[in-house]
């Protein structure tokens, strides 16, 4: 499993007992979230050092910047560019069992019967997996086109399907005359066929148009207002990835005072700001392997102390077409939750193959 590493301070910087105890302070604030005093350090390594000797290494580790106390007389906290040297060069990334890697794979290929429907399950999963609020970046629409078809609803209404050359589908509702014969349907479908397979939407929606507008195509007025629906459904643009969020309520159980209130507020807010997050996704995809963004990293938690892990997932021609990942507090378990991303992303890729 490829991590992305990052070229910030080294850890052999450190002498090997000021590591062994930065160690225990980071591996403690993963377990609890919590800061750790010098008492319960020393028995964390069963008394090898006095609370004193941890006390002036503390001290120590936070001069270089790697703790910090958010109180006199509090115990001490990894800070950004402490969490960032302890994943460069202190964690172990375990594997995953046989049980965890079936189960992935087993809700993942359950919800395959489409693309949207296996990245919503595939969220839902890292979520409960990891317990806190899994993310999914589904592929854009601006690859070349395989497919459309056209699928009754009654009542005036069709559902206009799109197939990706990359495997993504999504499907729009558009308005239709009532009574239209299923044989216009067929035919718009033909139609676009024709004209999309192998070419982006945007491409060929100019072209479309400008022959329906000339009297150029062979369709009879009905099925020309199909296929004039199903262009304008979408915009005529590149589609922006699809961005899916789960479990945000598993953000709220780490709150412990007012401030964990606020930060959780602010944290739904970039949630909610999709834009943001897509960019933030969108870098990941620069990487081979799994990405760790530790607060301020990312300019989307900047503010609110998260970490991300994400990963991208690429496509049967391994091309990279999106991004998985989890969002959670900083004291997130790096070392489980890295190769079940890793994992999850390698399962997408090849289910979409």
């Amino acid at each position: 499993m490829a991590l992305e590493r990052s070229s910030h301070m080294e850890i052999n910087a450190l002498d090997k007992r000021n590591r062994e105890i930065f160690r225990e302070i980071v591996e403690s604030f993963m377990e609890t979230g919590s800061p750790v005093g010098s008492r319960t350090l020393s028995r964390r390594i069963n008394g090898a050092l006095s609370p004193a000797s941890v006390r002036n290494i503390m001290a120590d580790l936070e001069d270089a910047g790697l703790l910090s106390s958010p109180h006199t007389s509090a115990g001490r906290l990894p800070t950004e560019a402490g969490l960032r040297l302890f994943i460069d060069g202190l964690l172990e990334v375990g594997d995953l069992g046989e049980d965890e890697r079936g189960e992935i794979e087993a809700r993942c290929a359950a919800a395959g019967r489409s693309m949207e429907d296996m990245l919503t399950q595939a969220s839902e999963m890292l979520s409960g997996l990891s317990g806190w609020a899994g993310l999914v970046l589904a592929p854009k629409l601006e690859a070349p086109l395989k497919h459309v078809e056209f699928v009754s609803l009654g009542a005036g209404r069709v559902l206009m399907v799109i197939v990706g050359e990359a495997g993504a589908v999504e499907n729009r509702i558009i308005e239709v005359p009532a009574g239209l014969p299923p044989s216009a349907l067929v035919e718009a479908a033909n139609y676009l066929n024709d004209r999309l397979r192998g070419r982006t939407l945007a491409e060929a929606r100019r072209d479309i148009l400008s022959e329906i507008e000339r009297q150029q195509a062979e369709l009879d007025e009905l099925t020309a207002r199909v296929v004039e629906s199903g262009l304008a459904i979408w915009g005529g643009g590149e589609q922006r990835p699809t961005l899916i969020v789960r479990g945000r309520a598993n953000l709220l159980e780490d709150l412990s005072a007012a401030e964990d209130l606020e930060r959780a507020r602010q944290l739904f807010e970039d949630l909610e700001s999709k834009q943001a997050l897509i960019g933030v996704l969108e870098l990941a995809n620069e990487g081979a392997g799994v990405r760790v963004f530790v607060g301020s990293e990312s300019q989307l938690f900047s503010l609110t102390g998260s970490s991300m892990i994400v990963a991208p997932y690429s496509n049967s021609s391994q091309e990279v077409v999106g991004a998985i990942g989890v969002v959670g507090p900083t004291h997130l378990n790096y070392a489980r939750i890295v190769p079940m991303v890793d994992y999850t992303a390698k399962v997408i890729g090849r289910l979409i193959g």
